[in-house]
């Protein structure tokens, strides 16, 4: 049983840090793509960055520049940092995983609960 659980969520002013964490349980890790998503309420989960198994890393134009993921294979664990952070970046936060070389919502199979991330101006 694939299992991803995230941490590192929580309450920040603009203009700071946080680290996200999502360990992965169950599934291969050094050949799987691991992705950020974020949703608010009544809007669609978007995509925010995903680092892939072949290397390499993606992001969304939103987030280029401020955010940055990596991933540590000995853990099974993905990490994304996060600076500068804005209001706007306030969200419901979700690690997923995904066999492919993508950045697709729907191509991702796996997903971890979410964690809150919000932003205060």
């Amino acid at each position: 049983q694939v299992q991803l659980v995230e941490s590192g969520g929580g309450l920040v002013q603009a203009g700071g840090s946080l680290r996200l964490s999502c360990a992965v349980s169950g599934r291969t890790f050094s050949s799987t793509t691991m992705g950020w998503f974020r949703q608010t309420p009544g809007k669609e989960r978007e995509f925010v960055a995903a680092i892939y198994w072949t290397g390499g890393a993606d992001y969304a134009d939103s987030v280029r520049g401020r955010f940055t993921i990596s991933r540590d294979n000995a853990k099974s664990t993905v990490y994304l940092q996060m600076n500068s952070l804005k209001p706007e970046d306030t969200a419901v936060y979700y690690c997923a995983a995904t066999p492919y070389l993508t950045r697709a919502t729907r191509d991702y199979d796996y997903w971890g609960q979410g964690t809150q991330v919000s932003v205060s101006s």
